[in-house]
């Protein structure tokens, strides 16, 4: 009995020290993982594992968010996970989201995985129109993302309905325009082929760099009322503090740009926004509910913070990460430049291999001709030949016949008659023998001059056959060679053309200060250049709305299409509003 108890206590002891965990699933945008967590574990225990298993380290502008009863709420760093109002049902769920944003994408966000995360979470709220995106926009950002997703246009593999599957504008520009999907995708692929060589990273950083000017990015909205009791709009941002009216999230009414606030707070529902000019009233509000009061509360601090941060000296842990992303930056420069000069070289050998082919195929179709026109001659030689023995065998006969005519001519001479008459007959005949020994004789210097006609174009053709076979001899010699380089190409290539073997390379770099400096230059070359661009970039927006204005259904436009254009024929903005100086719109006891 005893050795029961003591088998059971000893249980409970040894239960009581191994840890009790339970299951977090955590979304991103494009993965979901699963961990293990202790029951003691605070917010930033599990924060900083995630960020490890992602290599994350600009952690301050992300976090975990989860919804409470149809409200978002983030986790807090030092705060037990399971202290929070989160499902007790396993696995936990929350979302790992971009948080705060920056102001300057391309200066503050420096590792390649902090520019895909926002890459993506802005491309996917622009496309759910949480953040307006004009049609013109929509169209250049598009060709940005497919430019991040495919990589430099080739018509001949991004042929026409590559994009037919792809979800890349917002379904309120495409039911605004009388245009097919084909029509997008040739606007979209026509932008998409000015991209040609920019690197994944560098695309989403241009998404990003047009993405941020846009009037509703990075902003977070909250339902409020003033002591009037009127409905308004509270906004969060990297700037600061700004109130819309309900119907109008593009243009604030006024705004509290971070430099100007002395004080933020908040008593049960009511928030308090104290100016730094005492001049200016303070502006109290109140939201539904205590818990909106406290995630605006922690919004504001946080942006404030990274407001401040970045009006000072960067920290070491940031220097030291901007100078990895310079080396890394410019490893990737020299290693795309390496693989440029390597495809150049395989072109030109394919190149120099298809000429090489094509002079191959040439000299054996003239191989060929050379064989037919010697088989000609041949033939032609061996007619000749034979002709000319014929008629050397004719003239021989007709030789013979002519000195038989002689011999007759003698005999009928000798054995003459003696009258008269037979005398003149005989000479008849010896007339008509002469006669025709003369033309026998004839016949014969004709038909030996034939044979000696006969005999020259023998020689002639004997003369044609040997230079034939000479011109075969050379292009056998020709295709001899031609055929050793096309069989070993990469060898067979002249001096001057540079090998484009398999040569092993090693991947590491010394990075020498000239190299940087270099580097720096034409980083600054290219912040000029991108100005210039920026200009032609603005006429080509207006170039393709001017296009595509006169397809748009005015009768399909929605309250955000109407509020910005008229704000673009008034010139107001966010960031307009943000630079007036007090006094023009910025006392709120007008609202």
């Amino acid at each position: 009995m005893a050795g029961a108890i003591a088998s059971r206590m000893s249980f409970s002891s040894l239960k009581r020290k191994q840890p009790k965990t339970f299951t977090v699933r955590i979304v991103t945008m494009e993965a979901e993982m699963e961990f293990n967590c202790e029951v003691k574990w605070k917010g930033k225990d599990l924060f900083d594992l995630v960020c490890r298993t992602l290599g994350l380290r600009e952690t301050w502008f992300f976090g975990l968010q989860y919804m409470i009863k149809d409200t978002m709420a983030w986790l807090k760093m030092d705060k037990k996970v399971l202290d929070h109002d989160v499902p007790k049902e396993e696995p936990v769920t929350f979302h790992f989201l971009a948080k705060f944003y920056p102001e300057n994408a391309e200066e503050e966000l420096v590792q390649e995985i902090t520019q895909h995360l926002f890459f993506l979470q802005v491309k996917k709220q622009i496309l759910d129109e949480k953040i307006y995106c004009p049609p013109e926009a929509s169209v250049l950002l598009a060709s940005y993302a497919v430019q991040a997703k495919y990589g430099d246009y080739d018509p001949g593999v991004h042929k026409r309905g590559f994009l037919a599957q792809e979800e890349l504008l917002p379904k309120r520009v495409i039911n605004l325009y009388q245009m097919t999907p084909e029509m997008w995708e040739e606007r979209i692929t026509a932008w998409y082929g000015q991209h040609r060589g920019r690197a994944r990273d560098e695309a989403e950083m241009e998404y990003l760099k047009i993405a941020q000017d846009l009037e509703m990015y990075g902003v977070n909205y909250f339902a409020i009322r003033n002591k009037k009791g009127t409905e308004l709009l509270l906004g969060v941002d990297a700037l600061g503090l700004h109130i819309y009216d309900p119907e109008n999230k593009l243009t604030p009414k006024i705004s509290f740009p971070w430099n100007e606030i002395r004080n933020v707070s908040y008593s049960d529902k009511e928030f308090t926004i104290k100016p730094l000019d005492k001049k200016i009233d303070v502006f109290k509000f109140n939201s539904s509910k205590l818990r909106v009061n406290k995630l605006i509360l922690q919004l504001c601090i946080g942006n404030h913070d990274l407001f401040m941060r970045r009006r000072k000296a960067d920290s070491l842990e940031v220097q030291q990460m901007k100078a990895q992303a310079r080396e890394e930056k410019a490893r990737k420069q020299m290693e795309r430049q390496r693989l440029a000069r390597e495809k150049q070289m395989r072109e030109e050998a394919e190149r120099t291999r298809d000429e090489l082919e094509r002079r191959l195929l040439q000299l054996k179709e003239e191989a060929t001709m050379a064989n037919e026109a010697l088989m000609r001659s041949e033939e032609t030689a061996d007619l000749l030949a034979e002709k000319a023995q014929i008629t050397e065998e004719e003239a021989k006969l007709l030789a013979q016949k002519a000195a038989e005519a002689e011999q007759e001519m003698q005999r009928i001479k000798a054995t003459a008659i003696r009258t008269e008459e037979e005398k003149r007959l005989m000479e008849q005949k010896v007339l008509e023998a002469e006669m025709l020994a003369l033309k026998m004789a004839e016949e014969s210097e004709r038909r030996a001059k034939e044979a000696d006609q006969l005999k020259q174009d023998l020689q002639e053709a004997r003369d044609s056959e040997r230079r034939a076979k000479q011109k075969l001899l050379e292009i056998t010699n020709k295709s001899s060679y031609t055929q050793a380089m096309s069989a070993s190409p990469a060898t067979a290539l002249p001096a001057d053309l540079p090998a484009y073997g398999l040569i092993s390379e090693s991947l590491s770099f010394d990075f020498k200060d000239t190299d940087m400096k270099r580097l720096s230059m034409e980083i600054e070359k290219e912040k000029v250049e991108y100005m210039e661009k920026s200009k032609h970039l603005q006429e080509q927006l207006n170039e393709l709305k001017t296009e595509i204005e006169a397809l748009k259904l005015k009768e399909r436009e929605t309250a955000m299409d109407i509020l910005h254009n008229e704000s673009n024929d008034r010139g107001n903005s966010k960031h307009n509003t943000i630079k007036k100086p007090p006094g023009q719109g910025r006392r709120p006891i007008c609202i």
